[in-house]
């Protein structure tokens, strides 16, 4: 009789997380599965059996995501208590990982556009506006979490319709916030020449985070609801007039707008006042017309690896960041018109590797090298500490160095990939450092606030989570 042979099972047994159930949104145990070059969860929810979804389709990428984990900072205050466990006692309570790297302030809900994707669900047909005094107090409440916020961003709705739009940028002034963005459509930037010019005599640590999902009219029509064109280069156009920093955002999509990616990147270079590109793969949250899991969802892997087509930054200078380096991807470099040199092709070994473990990318762009060498000088120079190295590769952009350089000489391509049904992750989401404030003074994680506080959802969750409790 022959005995029996023993049979491996398809996949490699990463270990084990918590995500949510795609149908009811429950929080359930999921193995995380390596099958070949890809990542999978095989979710198993009571109600609703088991759910098999992919999360990333580059393995390597994903499990080298674990050595850039750094320990977390932690804000200088709490807002809520650990209760019922993440993510139900959003925020930031003390069992969240990380503080506030980049906080978003919803200051109004009306927008000029009605986009088939929007997780605000913003449109014409709402008409609420924060109070300025609302606002106030909750930059009030972000200030004593953080102390010196890093990085705030103006948000809606279109914030530009904000009656006190200006108002609300000399109270985020008036406070020790080092960096500004306004997350915007650019219609009015586009169409409003003196819109502009007031925005350029406030542009002091000032940002626009341009809305700039394609080059392509179907894909407009698809994301934005309108072939927008033409409104994206007048806003460039009026930007570049006055010298006002600029960050290009683009929601991907796949089979909509994936394969522009490089397309995007090399349009960026083309501007002065570009200072770079965040690409975010669609989030499954609020409005998202027609969005279909097996078709339209795009991983942070599948950019990352369109991004380093590109040849403006390499497959080692694209790194997770270690904040939370499963959710983002960032090249950071420096350039000279369309040229642009990553800072990890010169900054010293022993120095890197403080802060960024196996990086090193090759030796390269010798132009550029000499063009900047003394800005790496072992010598001298601002950048030849840990410290320093550690800011630049963070999302916040604030640096100031020698010989003529600027912040106008940086260039960095940003992906942000939020958690949605399919990809969350308790330990992803732990990590989470982009957030929202609340009218009330909460500061909850991008990805829980749009999946269970927006809507309100999580007030019956945690009435449910009390009852057992009880029971």
């Amino acid at each position: 009789m022959t005995a029996a042979l023993r049979r491996s099972r398809p996949y490699i047994f990463w270990g084990q997380t918590q995500s949510l159930c795609e149908t009811c949104l429950a929080l359930v145990p999921t193995k995380i599965q390596i099958i070949g070059d890809e990542v999978w969860y095989e979710k198993r929810c009571s109600k609703h059996g088991v759910q098999s979804t992919l999360v990333s389709t580059d393995a390597a990428y994903w499990r080298r995501c674990k050595d850039f984990i750094k320990p977390g900072d932690r804000p200088l205050t709490f807002q809520s208590r650990t209760e019922f466990g993440c993510p139900f006692d959003c925020g930031l309570c003390p069992d969240h990982e990380q503080h506030s790297c980049l906080a978003l302030i919803e200051v109004t809900d009306h927008c000029n556009l009605t986009c088939p994707v929007c997780f605000a669900e913003s449109s014409p047909a709402r008409s609420h506006f924060l109070p300025l005094p609302a606002i106030e107090r909750m930059l009030d409440a972000l200030v004593a979490s953080e102390g010196e916020p890093d990085l705030v961003q103006i948000s809606g709705g279109e914030p530009t319709l904000h009656p006190d739009f200006f108002a609300i940028l000399d109270a985020v002034r008036a406070r020790p916030i080092r960096h500004v963005m306004i997350n915007t459509n650019g219609l009015r930037i586009a169409r409003e020449p003196e819109f502009v010019a007031q925005l350029a005599a406030n542009k002091r640590g000032l940002e626009i985070y341009l809305q700039f999902d394609s080059l392509a009219r179907d894909a407009l029509v698809n994301l934005r609801g309108a072939d927008l064109r033409r409104i994206r280069q007048q806003a460039l156009e009026n930007l570049e007039a006055h010298g006002i920093s600029t960050t290009l955002v683009a929601t991907v999509k796949r089979g909509v707008n994936d394969h522009e990616i490089g397309d995007i990147v090399r349009h960026a270079l083309g501007w002065r006042c570009v200072r770079g590109v965040t690409f975010q793969p669609v989030q499954d949250a609020g409005r998202n017309e027609g969005f279909d899991k097996t078709t339209d969802r795009i991983m942070l892997s599948d950019i990352r690896r369109r991004v380093v087509e590109t040849g403006v930054f390499g497959d080692r200078d694209m790194i997770p960041l270690p904040c939370n380096p499963e959710s983002i991807s960032i090249g950071y470099g420096l350039r000279d018109g369309d040229s642009v040199l990553p800072l990890t092709s010169l900054i010293p070994h022993d120095q890197l590797v403080a802060v960024m473990p196996n990086t090193i990318s090759p030796e390269k762009y010798p132009a550029l090298r000499e063009k900047f060498v003394d800005l790496f000088s072992l010598s001298s120079g601002p950048l030849n500490t840990s410290d320093r190295v550690a800011e630049l590769l963070c999302c916040l952009p604030s640096f100031q160095v020698p010989d003529g350089l600027s912040y106008e000489n940086v260039f960095r391509v940003t992906i942000v990939q939020f958690l949605d049904r399919f990809n969350f992750c308790v330990g992803n989401v732990k990590r989470s450092c982009v957030h929202f404030v609340t009218p009330n003074g909460q500061i909850i994680p991008f990805d829980t606030y749009n999946l269970f506080y927006r809507d309100g959802r999580i007030d019956q969750i945690r009435a449910r989570l009390s009852q057992e409790m009880k029971e």
